[in-house]
């Protein structure tokens, strides 16, 4: 079976809950009007744009840009809280001062005939909120001691799994921002919407991690809190496939009736609750693993501006902002279950040096299929597997497996390589991969740039015996980072995910 990339609602996809499906908002007609008068209002808050421990490539595993890395932070040496500037799509700064912003935000309020802070004293609220941060500010000088120890292992106890070797750009800080995280995190997953294009997803398909990640926070059972003035974060629960499943029509081109839903669902809640307003949305967080999950929400400036966009299409080159958005693996999962899906052939018994069979999605694979498709022995390319091979043996006995970009920079086939314990190859332009503020995928993969793709063969004959068993064995071990569990463990892929949402939450500071 080809493993191949699906597009907005093809294929099959299994719903984590089946519940009936209800129009959407009423309009907010007079609140889209004003929404270009709330763009032009400064960030009411102060980012803290230096993650503790070095997030991103290094400049051999990485093809961007020297300028598009400018928002990945290095290792910390002192706390440093900045003024942000807001940017609207177009990158003009908006001058606006915070007072001003505020003072904007309660004037709209009170224009509507709404309370900025409904059911609690304005007092209250600000020393919920000043105590929150006084909470978050410990925890950062605590990461911050904690990068400065450069020990392969961290040096904390933990009775599960303590962090340790090159896999991990700090140890010792990762481990530190865990723990912080696990005493510290609450997120309110707002109520407001109807399933099925809210509050649920897909948890079979290629979206799959979209759908269950959706899932487990509408259980409630983990870093969530129904106290909203409790919340470190607020989670906007929409989910970008149902979105597209149920109001786009096919081969029209036409999305802006998913833009008019987004728009509407932001109008709701920022009119319903004081904290889309405080923040700006700045400490509000959306996932997707849809093509357009960025695309969704260019609809609203704020959305795409201020909030925290975890996006498995994590390109820098269409917005993708490494300080303030995170990436997540895309994972496909055709039965829901990831049983018989980790593992393969030890290094010995890896016959093939090279893998790789897709469809032709994007100009990347373009190249790859004509400079290799089966043209050669030790690196079998193919747009279709012959007739009684399997994908997931090739995989298993392959020592290297091809991840080449599709339509969109993110593939599930980086997550499958690493399920199949084989060194995974990105070929890409301008992608981020999932958790790289924390994991350092120079140890455990290889990144290829699209103009050498003639040259796989030399390159990956070039690593060592020596080097590919330590690439191998980096795999096994990161292994636990990309794994679903039907019940979430400490570390893997849903935990990872929260802890990438919580450095960015941590690179800000709320003032009410």
């Amino acid at each position: 079976m080809i493993m191949e990339d699906r597009r907005h609602g093809e294929g099959e996809m299994e719903h984590c809950s089946k519940k009936p499906f209800f129009s959407s908002f009423s309009p907010f007609l007079s609140l889209l009007v004003l929404l270009p008068s709330l763009v032009l209002v400064f960030l009411v808050c102060k980012l803290d744009l230096e993650i503790p421990w070095r997030i991103g490539f290094d400049k051999d595993l990485s093809s961007l840009q020297n300028s598009q890395l400018n928002s990945f932070s290095n290792i910390i040496s002192s706390p440093k809280l900045v003024e942000s500037v807001d940017l609207d799509p177009k990158g003009q700064s908006f001058l606006h001062s915070i007072e001003e912003s505020q003072k904007t935000v309660a004037k709209d309020k009170e224009a509507n005939g709404k309370s900025a802070t409904p059911g609690i004293s304005k007092t209250e609220r600000y020393s919920k909120l000043k105590k929150l941060e006084e909470k978050l500010g410990r925890a950062r000088a605590a990461i911050r001691e904690a990068s400065q120890i450069h020990n392969l292992t961290s040096i904390h106890h933990d009775p599960d799994y303590v962090p340790t070797g090159p896999i991990y750009r700090n140890p010792n800080a990762f481990h530190r921002s865990y723990i912080e995280m696990e005493k510290l995190l609450k997120i309110y997953v707002y109520k407001e919407g109807e399933p099925p294009m809210f509050h649920g997803g897909p948890c079979k398909s290629i979206y799959s991690t979209e759908g269950r990640f959706i899932h487990e926070m509408e259980k409630g059972n983990l870093y969530t809190t129904n106290d909203p003035d409790q919340a470190l974060l607020y989670f906007l629960p929409f989910s970008v496939v149902n979105l597209v499943q149920y109001l786009y029509v096919p081969n029209s081109h036409e999305v802006n009736a998913i833009g008019t839903a987004i728009t509407d669902y932001i109008n709701v809640i920022s009119n319903k609750h004081p904290f889309w307003d405080r923040s700006l949305g700045a400490d509000h967080f959306m996932l997707s693993c849809h093509d357009w999950g960025p695309r969704t929400t260019s609809f609203v400036p704020l959305l795409f501006n201020n909030s925290i966009r975890v996006l498995c299409n994590a390109n820098v080159s269409e917005g993708f902002r490494p300080s303030k958005d995170a990436s997540f693996p895309e994972i496909h999962l055709r039965t829901g279950e990831i049983d018989g899906l980790l593992g393969g052939l030890s290094p010995s018994r890896r016959s093939v040096l090279a893998f790789f069979a897709g469809r032709l999605h994007g100009h990347i694979r373009y190249l790859l299929l004509q400079e290799w498709k089966e043209k050669d022995e030790d690196v079998l390319v193919y747009d279709e597997l012959p007739s009684g091979i399997s994908y997931d043996s090739m995989l298993k006995k392959s020592r290297f497996c091809l991840c080449p970009s599709g339509y969109e920079v993110a593939s599930p086939r980086v997550v499958e390589a690493i399920y199949a314990e084989c060194v995974p190859v990105l070929i890409s332009e301008s992608y981020v991969p999932p958790f790289s503020d924390v994991l350092n995928w120079n140890s455990f993969a290889v990144q290829i740039q699209v103009k050498d793709i003639p040259n796989i063969k030399k390159i990956l004959n070039g690593i060592s015996q020596t080097q590919y068993l330590r690439m191998q064995r980096r795999v096994k071990q990161v292994q636990r980072h990309f794994v679903l569990n039907g019940t979430p463990k400490r570390f893997d892929a849903f935990h990872m995910i929260l802890h990438s949402i919580w450095l960015r939450r941590l690179n800000i500071h709320i003032q009410d």
